[in-house]
C-alpha cells in the first residue's frame, strides 16, 4: 500500500534493532513495522536453521496498514442503491481473478538460499531491507482486503469475492518474500503483526486513490526491475527478480479492480474537489517513493540502475497510466518537476544529518525548522504546478517506451 508524505520527519537511510526483544514493535506509523537493514550481518559459519524473529523499530515512511468506513463500503456496492455498477463488468473481473494465473508460479528452488550467501556487504544490508519492506507492504494488502472481502459478503457477493482473492494475492506475495527473508536468518512475525495491528483511517474514496495508485506504482516498478535485468542478467544476484513478470501482472489487476470500482463511483472523479484530491495523492505516493528511494541507492546500483533515473521512469509511465482514470494528474514530465524532487532529496538529507547529530533535542529541533519548512514549500510548489486534465477512462491498449 502507498503511503502518504509527512512532514515531521526526514526518511532515514535505517532503523535500529532493539535486540531486547524477540517481536515486532507495531505500526507502519502507528502501525508499520521495520526490519532494519543496518544491523543484518553475514551469516557466521554455522548459522541457525531457525530464522530469527526480530524485533523493529518503527519507521515513518514504513507501508502503512489502512482500514476504512465498512458501512460506507456497503452503502457504496449496494446494487440496490447504487444504479452505477457495472455488474457485467465486475463478473468478467471475478472470472480474470478464479482463474488464479500464478497458482503455481510461486514456487522456490535451491538457488534462492546459495544466492543470498553470497550477498555480503551494504548490498546484503539494503536487500533485507528491500524484502522486509516489501513483505510489510504486501501484507498490508491482505489484511485490507480480506477484511473488505469479508464485510462486503452480503451486500454484493461479487465484489466481495475479488476483494478476497486479492487477498489471496497478497498473502502469496507476503509469504514468498517472507520465506526470502529466511534466506538471510530473519523473519518477520506476521502472526504477531495481525495481533497487534493498528490502522491508518482513510475514508473509502481515499482508500481508492491509494490503493489504485500502490497497485499501479507496484507494476511498473516490478516490470522495469524485470525488463532491466533480462537484458542485464549479470546483475541478477537473487532469484526473486525472476519472478517479477508474472508477479507484476497481479498488481496490474488490482489496479484494474480498482478502476473499475472508481468509474462505479462517479463522485469520486467527476467534481473539483476529485482533482484536488487525485493530484495530492500522487504528489505523496510519487515523492515519497523518490526519497526512499534515493536513501537506498545501493539497492539500485548493486542491480545496475540508476535510481533517480528509475524512479523517474515509473512515475511517468505511472502518472500516464493514472490519467486514465484520474480526472487530473501532475505534469510529471516538466523538467521543473524533477527539479523539486532533487531538492526536496538535499533538503531531507540535511533533516538527516541533524537528526543524527550528537546535539540536544532542542537544538535539533529549532535545525529543522526551516528544513522543515523548505521541505514544505517545495511540495507545495510541486502540487501547484499547472496539472494535466485527464480522466477519459480510456483502456486502450498501449505500450509505453522504455528508457533503458
Amino acid at each position: 500500500m502507498a503511503a502518504e508524505m509527512a512532514l515531521v520527519k526526514p526518511i532515514t537511510k535505517f532503523n535500529t534493532i532493539n535486540t531486547t526483544t524477540a517481536r515486532l514493535s507495531s505500526r507502519r506509523l502507528p502501525f508499520a513495522v521495520r526490519m532494519s537493514a543496518a544491523t543484518t550481518t553475514p551469516p557466521t559459519s554455522k548459522p541457525s536453521k531457525k530464522p530469527q524473529k526480530q524485533g523493529i523499530k518503527e519507521s515513518l515512511l514504513t507501508p502503512r496498514f489502512y482500514t476504512t468506513d465498512f458501512d460506507e463500503m456497503e452503502t457504496l456496492f449496494n446494487t440496490e442503491i447504487n444504479k452505477n455498477l457495472n455488474e457485467a463488468e465486475f463478473e468478467a473481473l471475478l472470472q480474470e481473478f478464479k482463474t488464479d494465473y500464478n497458482q503455481t508460479h510461486f514456487v522456490r528452488n535451491k538457488e534462492f538460499k546459495e544466492a543470498a550467501d553470497k550477498i555480503q556487504g551494504p548490498l546484503r544490508q539494503i536487500f533485507v531491507e528491500f524484502l522486509e519492506r516489501s513483505c510489510t507492504a504486501e501484507f498490508s494488502g491482505f489484511l485490507l482486503y480480506k477484511e473488505l472481502g469479508r464485510r462486503l459478503k452480503k451486500t454484493n457477493p461479487v465484489v466481495a469475492e475479488i476483494f478476497s482473492l486479492m487477498s489471496r494475492d497478497e498473502a502469496r506475495h507476503a509469504g514468498f518474500l517472507n520465506k526470502g527473508l529466511s534466506d538471510f536468518n530473519l523473519a518477520l512475525d506476521l502472526g504477531f503483526l495481525t495481533k497487534a495491528r493498528k490502522y491508518t483511517f482513510f475514508k473509502p474514496k481515499f482508500i481508492f486513490y491509494a490503493t489504485y495508485l500502490s497497485e499501479k506504482i507496484g507494476y511498473w516498478r516490478y516490470i522495469t526491475i524485470y525488463r532491466h535485468l533480462k537484458t542485464n542478467p549479470e546483475f541478477i544476484c537473487y532469484p526473486i527478480f525472476k519472478y517479477f513478470e508474472n508477479w507484476c501482472q497481479d498488481e496490474n489487476r488490482h489496479g484494474d479492480f480498482f478502476s473499475a470500482l472508481m468509474k462505479a463511483q462517479p463522485q469520486f472523479l467527476n467534481d473539483w474537489k476529485a482533482k484536488l484530491w487525485s493530484r495530492f495523492f500522487c504528489l505523496s505516493v510519487y515523492v515519497t517513493m523518490y526519497l526512499n528511494d534515493c536513501q537506498r541507492t545501493d539497492f539500485y546500483e548493486g542491480i545496475g540502475l540508476n535510481t533517480k533515473e528509475f524512479d523517474m521512469h515509473v512515475i511517468i509511465e505511472t502518472n500516464r497510466t493514472t490519467a486514465r482514470i484520474f480526472p487530473a494528474v501532475l505534469d510529471v514530465e516538466n523538467p521543473e518537476f524533477k527539479r523539486k524532487l532533487d531538492r526536496m532529496v538535499e533538503i531531507n538529507t540535511k533533516l538527516i544529518a541533524v537528526s543524527e547529530s550528537d546535539e540536544i533535542p532542542l537544538v535539533k529541533n529549532f535545525k529543522k525548522i526551516p528544513l522543515i519548512a523548505a521541505l514544505a514549500s517545495e511540495l507545495l510548489a510541486a502540487y501547484l504546478m499547472k496539472p494535466i486534465e485527464s480522466g477519459s477512462v480510456d483502456f486502450a491498449e498501449f505500450e509505453p517506451q522504455l528508457t533503458y
